[in-house]
C-alpha cells in the first residue's frame, strides 16, 4: 500500500470516528470493552416469561438482553446525550432489531429516561 493510499485510509477512518460511526464496528463484538448502538426496552407482555437464561423476566429488576454477552455479565449502560446511566445484568438474548444492541427491563429504562422515547443511543461498558 502506497503512502497516498495509507493517508486516504487514515483520513477516512478518522472521519468515521469523528462522526461516531463506530457503532456498527463495536456493536457486534462481544469481546469489546465498550459498545455503541441503540437501546430499547421490553414490552409489558414479557413479564413473567422465561428468559434465555432460564429465569423468569421481571421488569422490576435491573436486567437486560444482549445478543452475545454471557449471562451474568454486568454492563453499565450510559446515554451520551444526557449522561444518565444504569448498571444491568445480562440474562436474556436480543434485541433482534437491526441497530439495537441491548433491550432493558422497564426499571432500567426508567433510570435512563427511555420510557417516553422508546429507543435511545447508548454506550455499553462491561464491568466483569
Amino acid at each position: 500500500m502506497g503512502t497516498r493510499s495509507r493517508l486516504l485510509l487514515t483520513c477516512c477512518l478518522a472521519g468515521l470516528l469523528t462522526l461516531g460511526m463506530t457503532a456498527s464496528v463495536h456493536a457486534h463484538d462481544a469481546n469489546a470493552a465498550t459498545q455503541q448502538g441503540y437501546a430499547s426496552f421490553y414490552h409489558d407482555k414479557f413479564q413473567g416469561r422465561t428468559t434465555a437464561s432460564g429465569v423468569p423476566f421481571d421488569q422490576n429488576q435491573l436486567t437486560a438482553a444482549h445478543r452475545q454477552l454471557p449471562f451474568g455479565t454486568e454492563v453499565v449502560v450510559q446515554r451520551p446525550d444526557t449522561g444518565q446511566e444504569v448498571t444491568v445484568v445480562i440474562n436474556d438474548r436480543g434485541p433482534f432489531i437491526k441497530g439495537r444492541i441491548i433491550d432493558l427491563s422497564k426499571r432500567a429504562a426508567r433510570k435512563l429516561g427511555l420510557i417516553d422515547t422508546g429507543v435511545v443511543p447508548v454506550v455499553l461498558t462491561r464491568i466483569n
